[in-house]
Formats: C-alpha cells, sequence, structure tokens
C-alpha cells in the first residue's frame, strides 16, 4: 500500500508539471524530446523494477520496525506524535541535503551521481535521471537515518512523497514570474534555483543542493541566487558531455564503471 501511494503522487505530480512545461515552458530546449525522454524515463522504470526486487519498501518498514522496538532518538524519548513528524521531517530533509553535498565532493559517488548531471536540457524528466545503484545506496542511507533518528513511520511516506514531488517541481522547465519565484524561494526550491546546480560551470554545480526547503542552502552558505548567463541562455549538464551527443541508457548505466577504469 505504501508503494500504491508514494507511486501514485509521484505519477501525478509528474503528468502536472510536464502539462504546466507544454503550456509555458520557461527556456526553448535544443534537444529534442524524443532524444532524452526514452532515456531519462527508462532509467526511471528500470529503477523501479530493481528497487521493487530488491529495497523497496524498506524505508517504511524499518520507521515501523524501530518504532516497534524503541530504536532511536525519537522513540527512547517518547516523543508526542506531533513533534515526531515535524523532527522527522525536517532531519530527513537536511540529511538528503547533506547526501547530495558528498554526492559531489566524494569521487565514488560523484561517478554515479553525474549520471543526473549528463543530462543537457532540464525539465520533469532530469528529476528521475538517477544511476540504479546511487538509488540504492542512498536508500541504505535513509534507512540509517530513519532508525538514528527513531523517525515516524507516517512521516517517512509524507516524505518520501513531498522528495520526489519536490525534485519533479524544481526540475521542471516551468515559466514563474520573477516575483513569485523570489517569494516562493523563501521557503521552497524553485526550478530557476535548482537550475543553478545543473549549469555547466562548477562554481554554479557546487550550490543550490536542497530538493524541497530552501533553508539548508542559506543556513550553510551555499545558495547562489543567479547565475553568470541568464536562465534562458545558461548552458545545462557536464561541459564534457556537452560536446558528445545525448548519451543512451547503456552509456549511463555503465558511465559510473567508465568513470572508474579511467581513475
Amino acid at each position: 500500500m505504501e508503494t500504491i501511494i508514494r507511486l501514485s503522487a509521484a505519477l501525478g505530480i509528474f503528468c502536472i508539471m510536464i502539462g504546466w512545461e507544454y503550456l509555458s515552458p520557461r527556456r526553448i530546449q535544443q534537444i529534442n524530446r524524443k532524444q532524452r525522454w526514452p532515456v531519462n524515463l527508462g532509467l526511471a522504470a528500470f529503477n523501479i523494477a530493481i528497487m521493487r526486487l530488491s529495497l523497496g519498501g524498506l524505508a517504511f518498514l524499518s520507521a515501523v520496525t524501530a518504532a516497534n522496538l524503541g530504536y532511536g532518538l525519537l522513540n527512547w524519548l517518547a516523543a508526542p506524535e506531533w513533534l515526531s513528524i515535524i523532527v522527522t521531517l525536517l532531519f530527513l530533509d537536511f540529511a538528503i541535503y547533506c547526501q547530495h553535498i558528498v554526492s559531489h565532493k566524494w569521487p565514488l559517488l560523484w561517478h554515479l551521481h553525474q549520471v543526473h548531471h549528463t543530462d543537457l536540457e532540464f525539465d520533469a524528466t532530469t528529476a528521475v535521471r538517477f544511476h540504479p545503484v546511487e538509488i540504492m545506496i542512498s536508500m541504505l542511507y535513509k534507512v540509517l537515518c530513519i532508525v538514528l533518528i527513531g523517525a515516524n513511520p507516517w512521516a517517512v511516506i509524507a516524505f518520501e512523497i513531498i522528495l520526489n514531488g519536490a525534485a519533479t517541481f524544481n526540475h521542471s522547465n516551468v515559466n514563474i514570474p520573477p516575483a513569485i519565484d523570489k517569494k516562493l524561494r523563501w521557503l521552497l526550491i524553485t526550478p530557476d534555483m535548482h537550475r543553478i546546480h545543473h549549469s555547466t560551470l562548477p562554481t554554479e554545480t557546487d550550490s543550490n543542493y536542497g530538493f524541497s526547503i530552501s533553508c539548508w542552502d542559506r543556513l550553510c552558505k551555499t545558495y547562489i541566487a543567479e547565475p553568470n548567463q541568464p536562465q534562458t541562455a545558461m548552458d545545462i549538464g557536464l561541459k564534457p558531455f556537452r560536446e558528445q551527443h545525448e548519451l543512451g541508457f547503456l552509456q549511463l548505466l555503465l558511465l559510473p564503471f567508465k568513470a572508474l577504469r579511467q581513475r
């Protein structure tokens, strides 16, 4: 049931965002969707299948197990449910922010994470362009965080829905008026804010790591408000890959191992 809820919410938000992209795009894309979408959506389908056969539902199950056995800080303190929900949501969001930074700084994880950044355009399908090994590592990391904090099981489901929905939203190629965008940024990660993170400039890629709420970037001094180039003209992706054609499905799966072999 937990998986059905998460996938239904993710699919619904995805459909809303691609419809919004079609009606009011922020940027004119130079690479046809027919070249990119089969790869990105193929990775998404492959990752869903892999997770269903391996670690699917582990986050929720670990939260239930921790609650039943009394593991984790919130369970030790017998925190009221309203407090455990708030702490769970904030703690997991900050944990994912930290994971994102480490994925850029630690070469072994960067080889996996660069699959996400090789997309030469930026739209809702970019949000699901991840290597399956990175998805599995992320799940194990979340399980560790859930057990340590004694996360509220229902808050874990809510967090997974928020994380997926926020990622789809802030990777979308949608046109939000600048005045509204500036106000939204005080709470949420907007597409214009996160697009800077996908810039080809290393100083910009090394910024705006958040996925849902923007406070972590501001508090940890990783926030950049505007890119060097205009939002509608900035180069997206990683420079070495902009000189190549779009990578195919198998090429993306093998990319981290090729990078390791080259090292």
